[in-house]
């Protein structure tokens, strides 16, 4: 059976947290996608969403992991796809087909990282096919330390994707600290992988 079903619109604690994010910085939108141009009509459109974009049979691991390391002129214009700690949203921008979600692993949360240098974005819950980061395709090296235990439960040398973003699977309701280096320099951020938590971290200067 798919694991595919309908989507509750979300909570009134995400409703706020995304309006005030909008509200306060949209000069800086860009894991946001335009408005649906004259040509996106609905009647365009036919099937679902997975069937339009050969996600059928994959679960949200397998998803978040095509989108979002897909390269940037290869992601569609007609898929928004929202990482929230809980679940993965899919949407259609013209409204034409309906909204739908996978459940997350339930040990698992998906954390993507923008470092960057000179610009960055705001941004709460990751947008596989819209949110574009500064420093693709560059060399970094990530640790992230349990703040109870002292352990690393990760330290990896990874590659940002095309998008500018570094995709990290951390164990669920962890809080620790997230360190990044790049060219020589370092930087660390708390963060924690709770149900209330941000999916999308973009205020990691390594500069």
């Amino acid at each position: 059976m798919s694991a595919l079903t309908t989507v509750p619109r979300p909570s009134a604690r995400r409703r706020a947290l995304l309006a005030a994010v909008v509200a306060g910085s949209l000069a800086l939108t860009a894991c946001t996608s335009a408005e649906p141009g004259p040509d996106s009509t609905p009647e365009a459109s036919a099937g679902t969403l997975v069937e339009q974009h050969d996600l059928e049979g994959m679960d949200a691991r397998q998803v978040i992991e095509r989108l979002d390391t897909m390269p940037v002129p290869e992601r569609p214009d007609d898929l928004w796809a929202s990482v929230e700690p809980d679940q993965l949203v899919l949407s259609d921008p013209t409204g034409a087909l309906e909204e739908t979600s996978l459940p997350m692993p339930a040990d698992e949360f998906y954390l993507s990282v923008a470092p960057y240098r000179t610009f960055t974005h705001d941004c709460v819950f990751h947008s596989l096919t819209t949110c574009l980061g500064e420093l693709g395709g560059e060399t970094v090296q990530v640790t992230v330390t349990d703040e109870a235990t002292g352990q690393k439960v990760l330290d990896e040398t990874r590659t940002t994707y095309d998008n500018g973003f570094v995709g990290l699977w951390l164990p669920r309701d962890l809080t620790g600290t997230l360190t990044l280096e790049h060219d020589g320099e370092s930087t660390s951020s708390p963060i924690s992988t709770g149900d209330d938590d941000l999916t999308c971290l973009t205020t990691m200067q390594v500069a």
